[in-house]
C-alpha cells in the first residue's frame, strides 16, 4: 500500500495440555510453550509495530509464588525485547544452578514465565500515544486468583461512552475512558459476580479454601462473557486468561475481526492468522479452524476446550481489508483471492490502454501488490491467448507475422523502487514535499518517451498523498504518454471504526473527489442538508439508523469519482495523462466471497454503532473538528 495506514492488531494464545515435564522430555526444553509463542508472534509481526505484550499463567501455583507474569515493550524490536528478557533470565539461572535447572518443577516455581497458559499481543495503535501503558495484555489483579484477569485483543468499540456509563452505573470508577479499559473492567465485573454467586452457593457447606477450589472447577466463563459482551458494539477478537488458568477467545457476532485455532492432545492454539499457526506447529491448513462469529473458544482449567455461543450470530461481515492487505499473503486462500483481484481488473485496464500492449509497460507499487500484479498479468495472458487464436483462425498470416504473434510478450518492468532509508524529518514543513517525492525511485531507460503507457497496480488507494507527491511525479520523469494507476480495492469512501486507522473522512481521496464534484456541479447545498440531518440524528439518538453520507455519493457514478481522483492526484507539473482505475465492489465480492465486510467502500456498516460513527465523522468534517468520531 503506497498510502501507509496502520494494520490490525494481532493476538496469540497457547494452552499447554500436558505437564511441563512432558515437553521438556519430548522437545528437550521446558520453554516449549514460550518458544511457540515467540514464533506465533513473530509470524504475525506484520500486525504490530507500535509494541507487544506477553503474559503467562501458572496453573495450581503454590501460595507465595508468582502465578501471573507480564512483559510489555514499545522498543523497535518489541518481540525480541520481551522474549530476550525471558531467555536471559532462564539461561542465567541455568548457569548459576546447573543441577537444579534439570528439575522442571523446581524451575517452574522460580521462573515467572514458565507457565501453562500464554497470551501474546501485537499492537498497532489507532489512537493514543505509543506507550507501554497502552500495550496489551491489560491486567486486573486480585489476591483471589480466580478473580484475576489478563485481556488482549484486536478490537475497537464504537460505543465507548455507553460502556463507560454502564461501568459508572455499576458503581465503578474507571481510570480511563477508552475501550481497552472498559472492556477489561466489564469482563472483570461479571467475573467478580460469577465468583460471588458461586461463593454464596458453596458457603453453607465448605470453608473458604475449599470454596476457592470449587469456584475454579465450576466457574462458567460462557455466562461471564454473555453478560459482559451484550453491550459491545464493534469488531473484536478478544483473548483472556483468568488467574486460575482458564482461557477464552471471543469473537464479535458479525465476524469482523479474524481468529483461528488448532488443538490436539498437547496444545490449544489461537492466532489472528492461519499461516502463523501452520508455521509454528507444522499442521495442515484444514486442521486450523475459524472461531465462529458470536462464539468463544473456552479452555477450562483442566484443558478441556470447546466453542460456546456468547451472542447470537449476525450476518457474517468479515473484514475484506484483511484479504486485500492486512493478513499475510502466504495463506493459500488469500494468495488466490489477491490474484483474482488483479485478474478481474484486466478488462478495464485493456480498454484503458486501447489494447495496445506493444506500447504498454506493466508494473506494481512494492511490495504488497505483487500478488495482485501476478493476477493482472494472468488476465493479460488470457487476452493474448484469445487474440492469438482468433488471428490464427482468421488466416492470412505470413511466417514473419506468425512468429511475431507467437513470440510477443507483455512488457513487465520493476519501475517503482522504495528507498526505505530516506527520512523526511531533516527539513521544515514547507520543503518536506520535495523529499517526500523522492521516497520512491524508478528504473530509467525502459519507457519509450511520449509513446508508452505505464500501468502500475497498488492494493488500495486511501489518501492519494503518496501518489500525488511521489509516485506519479516520479513516473512522469520517465516521460510516458499516459500513467494508469490501478487499485485492487474499491474506492475508500467511509471511515472504519473497527480497528483500522482510517477515521477522518477528509483524508480519503475519494471523499475529497466527491466534495469536488459537488462544488463543480453547483450542488454544495447538499452538504448542508446532510450536515443538518446528521446533526439532528446525533441529537435525537437516531444516528445509528441511517448513513446520511450515502446520499452525497449517490449523486455520482464510480467512474465520475475515479476521474476526479485522477484530477486530484495529478500535480500541476505532471505532463503525462493520468487515469485511476478502482476495483468494483462486485469484483471484490467475486474475488473474496467469504469476506464481504465492505463498509469502508459502501457505507453498509455491520453494527448500529458504525452508522453513528460515519454520521459523527461527517459532522466533524463540516465543523473542521479533527477529533475522533468514536
Amino acid at each position: 500500500m503506497s498510502d501507509a495506514i496502520k494494520h490490525e492488531c494481532g493476538i496469540a494464545v497457547v494452552r499447554l495440555r500436558k505437564p511441563l515435564e512432558y515437553y521438556a522430555e519430548k522437545y528437550g526444553t521446558p520453554l516449549y510453550g514460550i518458544q511457540k509463542m515467540y514464533l506465533l508472534m513473530e509470524k504475525q509481526h506484520n500486525r504490530g509495530q507500535d509494541g507487544a505484550g506477553f503474559a503467562s499463567i501458572k496453573i495450581a501455583a503454590n501460595p507465595g509464588t508468582e502465578y501471573i507474569a507480564r512483559y510489555r515493550s514499545v522498543k523497535t524490536k518489541a518481540i525480541d525485547d520481551i522474549f530476550g528478557r525471558i531467555s536471559e533470565k532462564y539461561n542465567k539461572y541455568k548457569r548459576k544452578n546447573p543441577e537444579q535447572a534439570q528439575d522442571v518443577a523446581f524451575m517452574r516455581d522460580r521462573l515467572a514465565f514458565l507457565g501453562d497458559v500464554y497470551l501474546g499481543h501485537l499492537r498497532y495503535g489507532t489512537h493514543g500515544e505509543n506507550s507501554v501503558d497502552n500495550c496489551h495484555p491489560m491486567l486486573r489483579e486480585n489476591n483471589w486468583r480466580n478473580r484475576s484477569l489478563a485481556v488482549a485483543g484486536n478490537f475497537n468499540m464504537t460505543n465507548v461512552d455507553e460502556l463507560f456509563n454502564v461501568l459508572t452505573n455499576l458503581g465503578q470508577h474507571p481510570k480511563q475512558k477508552i475501550d481497552t479499559v472498559t472492556v477489561l473492567e466489564k469482563i472483570g465485573h461479571f467475573l467478580d459476580e460469577e465468583n460471588q454467586r458461586l461463593f454464596d452457593y458453596f458457603k453453607p457447606d465448605h470453608n473458604n479454601q475449599e470454596i476457592t477450589a470449587l469456584i475454579e472447577e465450576h466457574l462458567d466463563l460462557q455466562r461471564v462473557l454473555r453478560r459482559a459482551c451484550k453491550d459491545f458494539d464493534g469488531g473484536y477478537a478478544m483473548a483472556g486468561l483468568t488467574g486460575y488458568g482458564a482461557a477464552f477467545v471471543v469473537r464479535d457476532p458479525s465476524g469482523i475481526r479474524p481468529a483461528y485455532y488448532y488443538m490436539d492432545d498437547e496444545v490449544v492454539v489461537v492466532a489472528s492468522e492461519k499461516p502463523a499457526i501452520k508455521t509454528a506447529f507444522g499442521v495442515e491448513y484444514d486442521q486450523i479452524k475459524e472461531i465462529t462469529p458470536g462464539y468463544a473458544l473456552i479452555v477450562e482449567k483442566n484443558g478441556e476446550a470447546a466453542e460456546k455461543e456468547v451472542l447470537p450470530a449476525l450476518e457474517k461481515k468479515s473484514c475484506s481489508f484483511e484479504r486485500i492487505y492486512f493478513s499475510r499473503g502466504n495463506d493459500p486462500e488469500i494468495y488466490q483471492e489477491r490474484k483474482m483481484l488483479g485478474k478481474l481488473l484486466c478488462p478495464t485496464i485493456l480498454e484503458a490502454v486501447n489494447y495496445d500492449l506493444e506500447n504498454t509497460v506493466f508494473s506494481y507499487i512494492p511490495n504488497t501488490a505483487e500478488t495482485s500484479f501476478l493476477g493482472m498479468m494472468d488476465g493479460v495472458e488470457d487476452y493474448l491467448r484469445s487474440y492469438r487464436r482468433k488471428a490464427i483462425e482468421a488466416g492470412d498470416l505470413t511466417d514473419a507475422k506468425l512468429d511475431n504473434l507467437l513470440s510477443f510478450k507483455p512488457r513487465i518492468e520493476k519501475l517503482v523502487i522504495k528507498d526505505a532509508k530516506l527520512r523526511t524529518f531533516i527539513t521544515d514543513d514547507n520543503s518536506r514535499d520535495d523529499l517526500v517525492a523522492h521516497v520512491y525511485d524508478t528504473t530509467y531507460g525502459v519507457v519509450k518517451k511520449g509513446v508508452d503507457t505505464v500501468v502500475v497496480i497498488d492494493d488500495s488507494i486511501v489518501r492519494g498523498t503518496t501518489l500525488e507527491k511521489s509516485i506519479i511525479r516520479m513516473l512522469d520523469r520517465l516521460e510516458p504518454k499516459k500513467i494508469i494507476v490501478v487499485s485492487c480495492a474499491p474506492q475508500i469512501r467511509y471511515p472504519d471504526c473497527y480497528g483500522i486507522d482510517m477515521s477522518r473522512m477528509k483524508e480519503f481521496v475519494a471523499f475529497r473527489a466527491m466534495i469536488g464534484l459537488l462544488k463543480d456541479q453547483g450542488k454544495e447545498s447538499l452538504l448542508q442538508e446532510v450536515y443538518q440531518k446528521s446533526t439532528k440524528a446525533l441529537q435525537t439518538g437516531a444516528a445509528k439508523e441511517v448513513n446520511f453520507v450515502q446520499e452525497l455519493y449517490a449523486q455520482f457514478s464510480a467512474k465520475e469519482i475515479s476521474a476526479k481522483v485522477a484530477e486530484i492526484v495529478k500535480a500541476s507539473d505532471v505532463k503525462a495523462e493520468v487515469e485511476v482505475i478502482f476495483q468494483t465492489v462486485e469484483g471484490l465480492h467475486e474475488a473474496c466471497p467469504n469476506h464481504v465486510g465492505d463498509w469502508y467502500f459502501t457505507g453498509n456498516y455491520p453494527t448500529p454503532g458504525g452508522i453513528k460513527v460515519v454520521n459523527r465523522a461527517f459532522v466533524n468534517y463540516m465543523e473542521n473538528n479533527i477529533g475522533r468520531a468514536y
